[in-house]
Parts: structure tokens; sequence; C-alpha cells
């Protein structure tokens, strides 16, 4: 561990520790209020996108405040990227797992003792320990932070009983200023999260949650590893994670893109631990690495250059959709998302909350939660301000960067499509699936169809002016309008009417809108994405010279040796976005390098001399 730096002893402020810590000129948006605010002893929730600059408004407080601040943190991997990057600027930092190396929790143990750590992370688990809670009583706090908050509401997506018990901090640590920080919270879960931690005179800094660098897409289930193959061929090379719903589904996949010679690994809650660490591992690497997961993979996940998110199956909330989508992009570069859905996720997640046992306000929060997924995936218009808008926050044009801005989505007035699809569905009986309801509708005979005599039906035909593609898109939009159910039987997935939603359809009295279905490859295929004037933040660099473009590969091939050497990510001693500016700057000197964002004091001396090394010999 780096010697402790204690800036209070200095008489820094706030910006001085984050120019000579972190190596950044100013802070970015709500930052410095919520820094200044906790380092004068308020209490915050802080409400910023992923890769928004949350862990600053607490780690600068931290430095300026006398004693150690805890952080609270839900998952390993999160406290040990957090721990490695604040070593790597001369910050004493520590955490305390289940995982850790008996020898390091004694070193760790015995450097809060003798009041050396500036912060120290913590699982709410260990933090509320008799042992942990009696070792921290006999030492000052500086602050506590609970990261990841909406893991303490009931009505957040990612809800963990034992964040509740946090609550008694104030009574064990009077006086100690807390910040709650999330990337993910609706308004409601705002509400929940202060009142269940007692924080409701707390300052609440709330950024916008619109993330200009990330493309957001989404397209109907048609062939998903045709159109997840297309996504890959326009990153080969790159880092992404690719959510499933299942667990045998990221094996199957990963198992698939493996065959196709794509660095791909699956990673679940039920593989081996030494499975799971190997996977991880691989991806804080550095390494282009696909990892085909279910969600929990991702929470935490520090990497800043992934490059894509998709999702094979429908997210059950935009809550968890953007929180999963928030892992791209973080180094704010241009990052693709796409979201493929059916009729059958949409279906299936119904079933599956009709059946909880939870308590019926709960119940009504996630299918109100479900449905804004739902409308989410069919949605005409910007995605983007839709996503939006779960959130709370009303973006004042279309985003211009989504696909259905950069490629609109064409509708029609679908009423009469609709009521002969849904007649189809009633004459069949309501026990067929989506294939024998179109043959049907396209007057297609088959053995099925002569069987049942459906050739007779005064359906049989109707819509043979159409594609099959037409059709299952009209059936498809219609169970996202949830005129339509999707049961299981005998491992068949039958078609049903919900009587109330698809009677005024049926007489007429509802005008039913829908999306054309796209004709040629998937409009986020066709055309190029592009990032509007408008932009709330910068998104992407122009490109390198050829001479820099070589500096940038050399300075990166030293840091992956510096990194492996040191058994960290990569990305944790210079993003690349840092590398990339010493190559287009190209320092001469110390004192130059000191002056490119993201090079702090103890990054300087620590690699200052190696770095223009690199540079003079990449040069010469």
């Amino acid at each position: 561990m780096n010697a402790a730096v204690r800036t209070e002893a200095f008489g820094e402020t706030p910006i001085e520790v984050l120019r000579r810590v972190f190596g950044f000129p100013a802070f970015r948006g709500l930052q410095e209020a919520a820094v200044q605010h906790v380092t004068d002893g308020g209490d915050a929730l802080v409400l910023m996108p992923t890769g928004g600059g949350k862990s600053i408004c607490y780690q600068v407080p931290a430095l300026c405040r006398p004693g150690t601040a805890v952080v609270v943190s839900p998952l390993i991997a999160l406290m040990d990227d957090q721990v490695a990057a604040l070593r790597q600027v001369g910050v004493a930092a520590g955490a305390l797992h289940s995982e850790l190396d008996p020898e390091e929790a004694r070193h760790v143990g015995r450097e809060l003792e003798a009041g050396r750590l500036d912060l120290l992370y913590v699982s709410p688990e260990r933090l509320l320990s008799p042992g942990t809670l009696e070792r921290l009583s006999r030492r000052r706090i500086a602050l506590i932070a609970i990261d990841e908050a909406h893991c303490v509401s009931q009505w957040g997506h990612e809800f963990r009983p034992e964040y509740r018990a946090l609550a008694m901090l104030p009574q064990r640590f009077p006086g100690v200023p807390r910040v709650a920080l999330t990337a993910t919270a609706d308004p409601r879960t705002r509400a929940d999260i202060l009142a269940a931690l007692g924080m409701e005179q707390a300052e609440v800094f709330a950024a916008s949650f619109h993330r200009p660098n990330l493309h957001l897409a989404a397209e109907p289930k048609e062939a998903e590893s045709a159109q997840l193959l297309r996504l890959l061929r326009r990153h080969a090379g790159e880092a992404g994670i690719v959510y499933c719903g299942s667990r045998a589904k990221t094996e199957r996949m990963a198992a698939s893109l493996a065959g196709r010679s794509i660095q791909a690994v699956a990673f679940h809650a039920g593989l081996p631990p030494d499975a799971k660490r190997a996977a991880a591992a691989r991806f804080r690497s550095g390494e282009p690495v696909v990892i085909v997961a279910t969600i929990a993979f991702g929470m935490g996940i520090d990497r800043p250059d992934v490059r894509f998110v998709a999702h094979l199956d429908m997210p059950d909330s935009p809550e968890s959709y953007y929180q999963q989508i928030g892992r791209a992009g973080r180094d704010g570069e241009a990052a693709d998302t796409l979201l493929l859905y059916g009729g059958e996720d949409i279906a299936r997640a119904r079933h599956w909350l009709a059946q909880s046992a939870a308590p019926e306000a709960q119940v009504a929060a996630m299918r109100k939660r479900l449905e804004a997924m739902i409308a989410l995936t069919e949605t005409a218009q910007c995605r983007t301000r839709a996503l939006l808008a779960c959130f709370g926050e009303d973006l004042a044009r279309p985003c211009g960067h989504c696909d259905n801005c950069v490629a609109p989505a064409r509708v029609f007035d679908g009423t009469v499509a609709a009521q002969k699809a849904l007649s189809a569905i009633f004459r069949t009986g309501q026990r067929f699936g989506a294939k024998h309801v179109v043959d049907v509708l396209l007057g297609q005979s088959s053995e099925g169809i002569v069987r049942w005599a459906h050739d007779t039906l005064p359906t049989f035909g109707v819509g043979k002016d159409q594609p099959g593609r037409f059709w299952h898109g009209v059936i498809r939009q219609l169970v996202a309008l949830g005129a339509v159910d999707v049961a299981e039987e005998d491992g068949f997935r039958l078609l049903r009417l919900d009587a109330e939603r698809a009677r005024p359809i049926l007489r007429g009295e509802e005008r039913i809108m829908l999306r054309e279905e796209a004709e040629e490859a998937p409009r986020a295929e066709r055309t190029r994405r592009r990032v509007p004037a408008h932009s709330a933040m910068p998104v992407g660099t122009a490109p390198l010279t050829e001479s820099a473009g070589g500096l940038f590969e050399a300075l990166r091939q030293w840091r992956a040796s510096e990194a492996k050497a040191q058994s960290v990510p990569p990305y944790v001693i210079f993003h690349d976005s840092v590398l990339r500016e010493i190559a287009a700057v190209r320092p001469d000197g110390l004192d130059d390098l000191g002056e490119i964002k993201g090079v702090g004091a103890s990054k300087l001396a620590r690699y200052g001399n190696e770095v223009l090394t690199v540079l003079r010999q990449t040069a010469g």
C-alpha cells in the first residue's frame, strides 16, 4: 500500500485536492457544489449517470476532512477497482471483504487501527458486524458514503434488505456526514432512499441522466444470433457485454460466439468461483473480450472502454436497463446499445409478475415499471427521451443520436390489421401460436390448418395482401399493448385475447397506431450514428495523426506491461483518454506532462519518466 497522504495537514481546498491528487483542472457539473457541501459536513444524495464522476463527490471530501472515510459498497469487484485506482494516485485506501487475502486483511486492519487509511471500503454486512462497528467507533470517521444507494430502496431494481439497516449509522456515528450515491433512481426510489436512511434533510444533487455518447437501439427479436453478430462485426476487437435472461442461455451463446472465433466467455452466479474470477479478471485486464452474462455481472464494473452492451432478452424495468447499458462508454467515447425484444419476453415478464408473492403496493410499482419498459421497446419517438422520462427528466428536444432519431420509424393506422389478427386468434379457439395464426391470415394451407378446418374460417386469407413478417409484427405489438397474451401449455406458446383490452379494438371503438416493420437490415445497421450539435457534453475526440497513433499504441503496450506487473487493471494506471492526449500533445518534460488532465502528482512521480522514455523511443 502507498504511504498515506493526509491532505488536511496541508490545509488544501477541494479544488487543490482535485488538481494535485487526481490531476483534473476543474470539477464537472454538480461535482463542486456536492463536494463542498459534504466537505462542510452536510448530508447529500448525489444522482449522476454512470461515468459522471460520482466517486469524486466523496473521495475529495474524504481527503479534505480529518479521519477515515467509510464507503459502503455492494460488490467486491467494485471495491477492488476503486481501491486499486486510489492507490495509484497515492491515496491510502483499503477494503475489507470475504475474498481478501488473510494477510492483506490483517494489513488493512493494522492501517485502520493506526489511523493511516484515507478511505475504507466495506460491504453493508461487514460494516454492521459488531467487530467492525466497534473498531470504527474507536477511529475518527471523516464521512460515510453509501454507494449504489438504489439498493436501499424497496422500490429499486436491485433492492438489498441489508442496506435498510444502514439507517442506524447516525446514532452510532453522530455528526458524521453521509453521502448516498446512485446512477439509477426514479423519483419514488429517491424519496425512499432518503426516508430509509433518515436523510430527509439531505441536499439533493441531481445531474442529467442523458448520456449523449450512447446510441440506443431496439429491434424486434427475429434471428437473435444474426442480429447480435451484426453488432459484433461493427465492434470487432473491442470489449462488450451481452446480457441474457438465463444462465443456460449465457453458456449457449458464449459457446456459439467462441465457435465463430470471437473471444467470448460466460458469466453467471451459478458458475464455480474460480470460473467467475477468471472471467472477471479477463475483462478487467483490458482484453477485447465479450462477456455473455446474466445481470449478476455489471454493477460496479469500472472498465471505461466497453464499446457495446447488447440485451438478448428484455430487462424488467427502465432502471435495470439503464444500469446495464451504463456499463458502455464510461470513457465518454461513442458506444452502442442494442435491445432485442419479442412478444414472448413481454408475456413471460407479465406472467412472472402476476405470480409474485410481493405486497400489492410493490407489485403495482413493479407492474408500472414493466409497462414503461415495454413502451420503451415499441416507441416510435425519441428513445432516449422516453428513457429519461422514466427518471422524471424531460429532455427538451429529441436526442438526435438514438435509432429513432437517426432513422425515424414510420407508423400507420393499424386498427383494421389489429382487428384481423385478433379475430384470427379468437376464431382459432385461442389454442395456437403465432405461426399458425399468421398462416391463417395469409391463407396458407398446412397440415395443422387442414386438420383443424381453419381453411374454412372467415379470417382465412384476409391478410394475404401483407407478408408474414408484417403479421408477426402486428401480433407482437398487440402483445405489447396488452390486447394479446402468450400462455405456456405443454411446452407450447399459445396466443390468447385479453378480453377487456381487445374488445374495444374489435368493436372499432379504439384506434390503434402501429410501427411499420423494417423490410431491410435493421435501421441501426443501415445508418451511421451521429452525435447532435446540442449534446450536453462532448462526445468522441478528433482522430490521431498517424505518428500520434503510433505513440498511443506504444503507450498502451507500456501500460499493459505495467498493469500485468502490478496485477491491476490497465485503466487504473491511465485511461485511454489520458494516453491519447499524451500522444497528441507529446510533452517533452515532467512539467508539461503534469499539465495533462488525469496526471496527478502521484502518477507523475511514479510514471512520468517512463512515459517520457516511451515517447522519446517511439518518436526517435
